[in-house]
């Protein structure tokens, strides 16, 4: 594909392992507990007795009995470690979790992914032998291929009807931008629809208008202005395309093949990127930029019909789907609480920043400093290419010796190198080697970044990290593109290369303070365990806030631990859309603690819980070794409700649904 690169359970038995059963009420009993009485006057009975550490609250909560409550923050513990965690409230699967003849060690930690790779002994052209993926690597294969033909069109065209070396660039970061803008949405959408259709939509879109740009330039109609007009349309096409398209491969082929899969893109996009530049420029030469608009255009037509082929299995559509605001949010969220993903895409973001200048001023190295043509540009494009292709090939053999921060250190200073002998020589044959290093330098760093970040994101979710990873990576390259073009317009494009290949250097340095996450394989399959309690009668899948809460006993000599374990849950809990999470302490009952927090309605509590993995099941481990009780922790579910309704007769049916 183009790229621009789980309040009262039932009996384990009948729910599998979901949740425990109430140590009060037979299985099967859900939404029957009786009421009980509550003294309004003790809710609001202050605090006299109890001494409070400073800072911290205190709570009185009218429940099942009256209790006073601590506030407690996990934070309080010491040295947290911070490890893969949560399931799904206080599910009993505790034990180390085995799927498919995949072992996990205990901790959540994984096996490194090297060694997966040598025990299965797939090779690295695995993923070609499932015909659908073959099918739609021959069709992005040639896709790409026109779309380097054209961006040799543009970019010449460019240098042709403007002198200005800042227009010349813009054709660069007006094809990346829209990745930038509009990824996170097109990640929503991927994850929200079928992404057949999305991807559909996308590619007789970028059709439409790539035909229009080919009519204008046939016609000489084309302005500075019109043409980055075009070239911004075909990006909105690709930030689409390319989140959907992405998220598919992991649809496609096994879990063990993703790498090699994700390899073998890049291996199609620069083996076209290897010739389809040189030929791109005798096209130009030859015919004209109209011509190679109209050879892009026909590229779709590959695409378009592996789509078209192509049968996917439908969902399960056992929940609605999310609103486009609320999943962009959800994709943000996630990202956030997850300090690995936050790391690879830093790095991404500093990588296309600096290194997009040696792409981005390429049409002006041709040109001023090995004095070439259309032609010459070409064929720098094509050894950058070919230096990518041995990238790709290479990189399973390094990534066998090399760490990954160790990797894209190394792809960092490769890359500088590039920049800086394509900024001062005026060999060609010189900066084409240059540019070959450039080339597996560039590909070796955002295929680790790229198979990272599908390696570390559940599937619900997926569509969305590789979303914001592009908006990363693309959005490093727009405002590299632009700067660096700056640069060269008032320092000339061999200073510019030069301040470039510095940056390089120092995005390698910020490894040392923010290095990559080591290369482990999580179980990121859902969990599948829990059950979906049934609602009561005056209830709706609307309803809501839901607020949870969930009691342990903890031993006082096992409090550090508990509240190590706590800061994991906390995270995963928000992560996963849990809001308002607090941890309780009961005043009079030392041992008693209560996890609590709240989801919106009751259908994103449902959905909380499958989002559970099975890598967050040594959470739930963790907390049931320490939880001393001799029923399993106890877990309520209410429904928040208005304070008037109080006071006043019992509301309406559906009176609950607030949302």
């Amino acid at each position: 594909m183009r790229a621009g690169g789980n309040g009262y359970g039932t009996a384990p038995s009948a729910r599998g392992l979901g949740e425990p059963v109430s140590p009060s009420r037979p299985a099967g009993s859900a939404g029957k507990r009786p009421p009980r009485p509550v003294t309004p006057k003790a809710c609001l009975r202050p605090d006299a007795g109890a001494s409070l550490p400073p800072g911290s609250g205190a709570a009185l909560i009218c429940g099942i009995e009256v209790r006073r409550l601590q506030t407690h923050s996990p934070r309080h513990a010491a040295s947290p470690v911070w490890t893969p965690a949560g399931v799904s409230e206080t599910s009993p699967i505790w034990g180390v979790a085995r799927r498919a003849g995949r072992t996990q060690d205990l901790g959540g930690r994984g096996v490194d992914a090297g060694s997966a790779a040598k025990a299965t002994g797939r090779g690295a052209l695995a993923p070609l032998a499932n015909p659908t993926f073959r099918s739609f690597w021959l069709a992005t294969l040639a896709s790409s291929f026109g779309g380097l033909i054209q961006a040799v069109g543009a970019a010449w065209t460019m240098t042709s009807i403007s002198g200005s070396a800042d227009m010349v660039a813009l054709v660069q970061a007006s094809t990346t931008l829209p990745i930038m803008l509009f990824s996170l949405a097109s990640g929503a959408i991927a994850d929200t629809f079928n992404r057949r259709s999305v991807m559909l939509a996308a590619q007789f879109g970028m059709l439409a208008v790539s035909v229009a740009l080919a009519l204008a330039a046939y016609w000489d109609l084309l302005t500075p202005w019109l043409l980055l007009g075009f070239t911004f349309l075909i990006g909105c096409g690709v930030a689409l395309n390319n989140p959907s398209w992405q998220a598919s491969i992991g649809e496609i082929v096994p879990r063990e093949d993703l790498p090699a899969a994700v390899a073998l893109n890049s291996v199609g996009f620069n083996l076209s990127r290897s010739v389809g530049p040189a030929i791109g420029g005798a096209i130009v030469a030859a015919a004209g930029a109209a011509a190679a608009f109209a050879v892009n255009a026909l590229s779709y037509l590959a695409i378009i019909a592996a789509l078209l082929r192509w049968r996917t299995v439908p969902g399960s559509g056992r929940l609605p789907p999310e609103s486009l605001g609320a999943a962009m949010g959800a994709g943000l969220r996630y990202v956030a609480m997850s300090p690995h993903l936050a790391r690879v895409l830093l790095r991404a973001f500093l990588f296309g920043l600096s290194t997009i200048a040696v792409l981005a001023l390429l049409p002006l190295v041709a040109r001023n400093l090995v004095d070439g043509g259309a032609l010459t540009y070409g064929l720098l494009l094509g050894a950058f290419g070919l230096g990518a292709v041995g990238g790709a090939f290479a990189a399973a053999r390094l990534r066998a010796w090399l760490s990954s921060e160790a990797l894209v250190r190394l792809a960092f200073a490769a890359f500088a190198v590039c920049a800086a002998v394509a900024g001062v020589s005026t060999s060609a044959l010189l900066t084409a080697a240059a540019l070959a290093l450039g080339g597996a330098s560039w590909v070796l760093a955002l295929s680790l970044f790229n198979v990272t970040v599908q390696l570390s994101t559940p599937r619900w979710v997926v569509g969305r990290s590789l979303s914001l990873y592009q908006t990363a990576v693309f959005g490093g390259m727009a405002l590299g593109s632009w700067l660096w073009g700056l640069v060269a317009e008032g320092h000339g494009s061999e200073v510019a290369l030069l301040a470039a290949a510095a940056a390089m250097l120092a995005g390698g340095l910020v490894g040392l303070a923010v290095p990559l996450p080591s290369r482990t394989e999580l179980d990121l399959t859902p969990l599948d365990r829990w059950r979906e309690p049934p609602l009561p009668p005056d209830l709706r899948p609307r309803s809501g806030p839901v607020a949870i809460e969930i009691e342990y006993r903890i031993r006082e000599a096992d409090l550090p631990a508990f509240l190590d374990v706590m800061i994991d849950r906390q995270r995963i809990r928000r992560r996963d859309g849990a809001r308002h999470w607090t941890l309780l302490r009961d005043l009079e009952d030392a041992e008693l603690w209560t996890e609590s927090y709240q989801t919106a309605t009751w259908v994103e509590y449902v959905r909380h819980n499958l989002r559970t993995t099975m890598a967050d099941a040594e959470i739930g481990e963790r907390l049931r070794a320490l939880h001393v009780g001799t029923e399993l922790p106890r877990v309520r579910r209410r429904i928040v409700r208005q304070i008037r309704w109080l006071h006043t007769e019992p509301p309406p049916p559906g009176a609950y649904d607030l949302h």
